[in-house]
């Protein structure tokens, strides 16, 4: 017996070969494994970026009014008619400031604090009111509650998002009285400590509260601090009395930002925290962010117009791009003669499916606007020029789908004596439905988060209706979210991320139905 020859593969070249190579395995798992980690870590910041700002947008302060709706201002001799009475904006308006004006006597010494009192509330805020009395003519001359939204800026206050402050409680005082000059003295051993400490800690950050505010409250009063001591410090009274301070339980609101800066002044603020003392101030869900269209008011600002409006594109979108594109898919794949003419056919749509989508949007002004003078801003226009965009996606999917149906399915159809056309049609496409759905929706979804091509149309005019056709005027969400992100208020940010998560909401639906109709429709071969 001899001994049998050793293998090529037990040396020890092939054994280290062999280690590299499962060496680079593993490190092509961890590589993929690290590439999934980035990319959902990626998702989960995008995720937490928006959401976070949505948050805010997802409930505002609305305030109260107490009104007698007199028949003089909202319905004076002449214009009594409903129809009158609902566009009488400035009545309504006019009988809230009153109430304001009633309500803070400090607000009606001069023309300036009448302003400040007369922005707590946009005119159009009270155009639902207006309009409830002119259903219900009966209301006139009782009284009333009127629920309208705090200004935006009053609202980003509240939240804690116009401007930093530090919130301090104060010790308890131990006299409060009134001096010269509108002036009064605060007293109490250590009280006012707490508030120099903070604004040490403030000023070693680098803050400069020279031209700063600090404001106490107590109940529903509000005094602006000055000459602050351990035990004393004098206090300008803004709204309220005395009396609040004396009873303790106050607390200090240290603003760095000077009031010439801030678009809040201490009056507002100090109205606007003694309104929420008074219970007049709640925080309510937001939804006129789905029930109102677009105003130039973040405050009353809705999406409802742009939803309804990119539904009527999409509308239109599939209407044309889905049937269109699914047959030339079929004629290609199954009908089309093999030759030079097909094959240039078939590149110019790989092509197409490439091309920027801007460029379609300038087909589209060419073509549906200049040539054929169809309406500019309307679903129609942009329904087609998306479907322009939609249709190489539509046909590469559904083509891709044809070819995924085995032959012998083919085969056997031909051989029981059926034609070509029942071959197809009776066969292969009930077969194939669920890739070409697949393409065909997300075809629809890539339409549905589109800007550029709308854009060149003049889908982005400010639009306060919400359209009833595919021919009226309107906008889509994509376009609304680009037009408030440029807007210079605070406030447009968390509308903007708001509008954001509506819109991935939509495509998440989208991308649901894609999964549901795989699944249920799908063979295994």
């Amino acid at each position: 017996m001899t001994d049998p020859a050793p293998s090529t593969f037990s040396s020890p070249e092939a054994i280290k070969r062999l280690k590299r190579r499962r060496a680079a395995d593993v490190r092509f798992r961890y590589y993929g494994m690290g590439a999934i980690v980035l990319a959902l870590g990626a998702l989960v910041m995008l995720a937490l970026s928006i959401g976070s700002q949505a948050v805010s947008a997802a409930t505002y302060h609305v305030a109260r009014y107490d009104v007698t709706l007199d028949r003089a201002v909202i319905a004076p001799p002449g214009e009594d008619t409903p129809e009158e009475i609902s566009r009488n904006v400035d009545g309504f308006w006019s009988l809230v400031r009153n109430n304001l004006l009633e309500t803070f006597p400090e607000a009606d010494l001069d023309r300036a604090s009448r302003t400040e009192a007369s922005e707590f509330i946009t005119r159009l805020a009270v155009l639902p009111a207006a309009r409830k009395v002119a259903a219900e003519p009966q209301l006139i001359g009782n009284e009333m509650t009127v629920s309208a939204p705090l200004n935006d800026d009053l609202d980003l206050y509240l939240k804690g998002q116009a401007f930093p402050e530090r919130r301090v409680r104060v010790g308890s005082l131990s006299s409060a009285s009134q001096q010269e000059a509108g002036l009064a003295r605060l007293e109490g051993q250590g009280a006012f400590t707490p508030i120099l400490s903070a604004i040490t800690s403030l000023e070693a950050d680098g803050a400069d509260l020279s031209e700063g505010s600090v404001l106490l409250t107590a109940g529903s009063s509000t005094g602006r601090l000055s000459d602050l001591q351990p035990d004393a410090a004098s206090l300008e009274l803004l709204t309220g009395t005395l009396d609040d301070f004396r009873s303790g339980n106050a607390t200090a609101r240290i603003i760095a930002l000077p009031e010439a800066q801030r678009v809040v002044s201490d009056q507002q603020i100090a109205w606007t925290l003694a309104l929420k003392e008074m219970g007049r101030i709640s925080r309510e869900p937001r939804w006129s962010l789905l029930t109102n269209s677009d105003s130039t008011y973040p405050e009353l600002a809705g999406g409802l117009a742009a939803l309804v409006g990119s539904l009527f594109t999409m509308l239109v979108t599939a209407l044309v791009a889905i049937p269109i594109g699914i047959l030339a898919a079929v004629y290609l794949e199954e009908f089309a003669p093999k030759n030079r003419l097909t094959d240039f056919i078939e590149v110019n749509i790989n092509n197409l499916a490439a091309v920027p989508s801007i460029v379609f949007g300038l087909l589209g002004a060419a073509v549906y606007l200049n040539f054929l003078g169809m309406p500019r801003s309307a679903p129609l226009v942009g329904g087609l020029v998306l479907a322009l965009m939609t249709f190489p996606v539509v046909i590469i999917a559904s083509r891709a789908a044809l070819k995924a149906v085995p032959p012998s399915v083919r085969s056997g159809a031909l051989a029981i004596g059926a034609s070509q056309m029942q071959t197809v049609f009776h066969h292969v496409v009930p077969l194939a439905a669920p890739g070409i759905f697949t393409g065909a929706i997300l075809g629809m979804a890539r339409a549905l988060g589109e800007t550029a091509p709308l854009l060149l149309i003049g889908m982005v005019a400010f639009v306060g209706d919400v359209p009833k056709g595919p021919t009226d005027e309107s906008t889509v969400m994509p376009v609304l979210i680009f037009t408030w992100s440029n807007n210079a208020e605070r406030a447009w940010e968390p509308m903007t991320s708001a509008m954001i998560v509506i819109l991935l909401a939509v495509l998440l639906l989208m991308n649901g139905l894609v999964v549901f109709l795989r699944r249920k429709y799908e063979r295994r071969w």
